[in-house]
């Protein structure tokens, strides 16, 4: 179960990512220096800590520059006892189209170790691990450039009830995630009351959801877009992510 829930991190931090049908809003809402972080409780109890940021880098691909995203989560408290888990995820995207060239990950969980890596090709629709070659229909992400492409988003013209996908790669493979959006409301979190846009994006039944499982994710509705509070129904019980620091926002909070 620990690992379970370690393992919806990347989904509820990555789960704005809906892009079809919807343009940029031009210049990024972000900047070097952002950092968010996170717990994740299960019921009352805090079973792990995340944070997400943005670093500046020297690398170079296609001869373009790129931002340097890097996401880490863990297990915390009473939980890293039982079972100890500190991964890794970086992404490193395309400063003009939020695009991704390369997808980094490294895992330690108890004693499974696990480091991966893919290459985007974005003109070719395609992307390449060292599990083989996967193709898309439309513009490819991993989870961690999708949640920054899609803070991007203009979503002005969204009315409760639309509803958007977008192609990501995870664990090897190519997977479609639809978001429908819901509304608007005030959630009360660790910074105070933050006015916020709520989605529920699509969740694949299984060893951690039920069938009826729901995903409701809100985000600040301002010029950041950062996600503030996510909830999650898991077959026993459910998760809840909040956000508990921001650091060197481009925009007031």
């Amino acid at each position: 179960m620990i690992r379970k829930l370690v393992s919806v991190f990347l989904l509820l931090i990555g789960s704005t990512a809906f892009s079809q049908g919807l343009k940029s809003t031009g210049e990024p809402v972000f900047k070097v220096g952002e950092k968010l972080q996170y717990r994740l409780r299960y019921g009352f109890i805090i079973a792990a800590e995340a944070s997400i940021r943005v670093e500046e880098t020297t690398a170079i691909f296609d001869n373009k520059p790129v931002y340097h995203l890097i996401a880490e989560g863990g297990t915390a408290g009473t939980f890293s006892v039982f079972y100890k888990v500190r991964n890794r995820y970086d992404s490193y995207i395309d400063q003009l189209t939020m695009s991704p060239y390369l997808y980094k990950e490294n895992i330690r969980e108890a004693n499974y170790r696990r480091s991966d890596q893919a290459r985007f090709y974005q003109d070719e629709k395609k992307v390449v691990s060292k599990k083989g070659t996967f193709k898309s229909n439309g513009q490819l992400f991993d989870v961690v450039s999708a949640y920054y492409f899609a803070r991007n988003l203009n979503i002005s013209k969204l009315s409760e009830g639309d509803k958007f996908s977008m192609d990501y790669f995870l664990n090897d493979g190519i997977s479609n995630m639809e978001v429908q959006y819901i509304g608007k409301e005030v959630v009360k979190t660790a910074l105070g009351l933050i006015r916020c846009i709520k989605f529920s994006p699509s969740i694949q039944p299984g060893r951690i959801f039920r069938k009826n499982s729901k995903l409701y994710l809100w985000i600040t509705d301002d010029a950041n877009r950062i996600p503030v509070k996510a909830q999650v129904e898991l077959l026993v019980g459910a998760v809840t992510l909040e956000l508990i620091s921001a650091e060197g926002l481009k925009h007031a909070l």
